[in-house]
């Protein structure tokens, strides 16, 4: 559905984004990490249409952002971390000014504006300006500006910035049904709630992707040690014996159990020599010892171990030099396009 081609953006002092690539299909909810200064919001304002790239392309089901933005930015609902409300409007106000922008049909704007009330909560405020709302209640209500003209593409900005405990699940629990109709990528800095909503993981960093896949799959990256807990039963000294040279980890006593004595069972984790899944020789291994395997799991990384690796790494390198004229600094892009 989304291709990112070569997106690149550069401003004076090399700040910017340099040759993202990247993909997203129907119906996934995809978190964009970063630092602050990673290119996070340019490579959002890129994607939207807000700022033309330095080189490279966005497409939409093979139709280019830039070249032909207002066909493309109608199926695209974007709700910037400050979303841009009208402060003297009502609530029902900017719902109309935004969907008569958004060309959603006359005779359908009020059902629409009523399902975006119904949806995000807003009853009982139609009438009242916006400058009075709370922030959560701004937050929905720019939501509801974003996905008014029912948008195959959702792009999310820290949507839960500054929202109090509540408000944030409410606001996590409606971007997992928006997921089921809108293709979504957000970007936080609240790494749980990208383990919580997404399918997949972006994460920039210095204006380049580092790192794209799964949450479950990125924590056994290839360039760490594979490493396993298991559960097993008997002595201590005969099942440490069995580990004493074994080839493919080294194992550590877990003293996390203090029924284990009582129990009879030791807790171990293996760490091994490589990056290599070794649990089927560890099942041969304990089984020609005539241990009982009581449980096995796989030890994976966390999203916030690898992205603190990955963001603070000395071999992360700058921005590639960028092809054609040097871009001026980033313009405030407007509230609605």
């Amino acid at each position: 559905m989304l291709e990112v081609n070569q997106l690149s953006k550069r401003f004076e002092g090399g700040r910017g984004v340099g040759e993202l690539n990247f993909s997203m299909q129907r119906g996934e909810i995809v978190g964009f990490l970063g630092p602050n200064g990673a290119g996070k919001t340019t490579s959002m304002r890129l994607i939207t249409g807000y700022l033309q790239p330095t080189k490279g392309q966005v497409l939409l089901d093979s139709i280019s952002v830039h070249d032909q933005g207002r066909r493309v930015r109608s199926r695209i609902g974007y709700l910037p971390e400050n979303p841009p409300l009208y402060h003297d409007m009502t609530v029902s106000g900017y719902l109309s000014f935004v969907a008569s922008l958004r060309d959603v049909p006359a005779r359908g704007q009020k059902v629409r504006i009523s399902e975006m009330i119904s949806r995000l909560g807003l009853n009982g405020r139609e009438r009242q300006l916006v400058r009075s709302l709370s922030k959560g209640y701004k937050q929905r209500l720019g939501l509801a500006g974003a996905i008014i003209h029912k948008p195959d593409l959702l792009v999310l900005d820290e949507p839960t910035s500054g929202l109090d405990p509540n408000q944030i699940l409410e606001i996590r629990e409606l971007i997992r049904e928006l997921g089921e109709q809108h293709t979504v990528l957000l970007s936080t800095h609240i790494l749980p709630e990208v383990s919580t909503l997404c399918n997949r993981v972006l994460i920039i960093n210095q204006g380049k992707l580092v790192l794209d896949g799964s949450p479950d799959s990125i924590g056994g990256r290839g360039d760490e040690p594979f490493k396993v807990v298991v559960e097993l039963k008997g002595e201590e000294s005969r099942i440490q014996s069995v580990f004493s040279a074994w080839e493919h980890a080294s194992a550590e006593v877990l003293k996390d159990n203090p029924e284990a004595e009582v129990q009879g069972t030791v807790r171990l984790l293996l760490t091994g020599r490589s990056g290599e899944d070794f649990r089927e020789p560890l099942f041969y291994q304990l089984s020609e010892a005539g241990i009982p395997v009581l449980e096995m799991k796989k030890e994976n990384m966390s999203l916030e171990q690898i992205f603190q690796k990955l963001t603070t790494s000395e071999a992360s390198a700058g921005l590639a030099p960028v092809d054609g004229k040097e871009a001026q600094d980033e313009e405030n892009a407007g509230h609605l396009s």
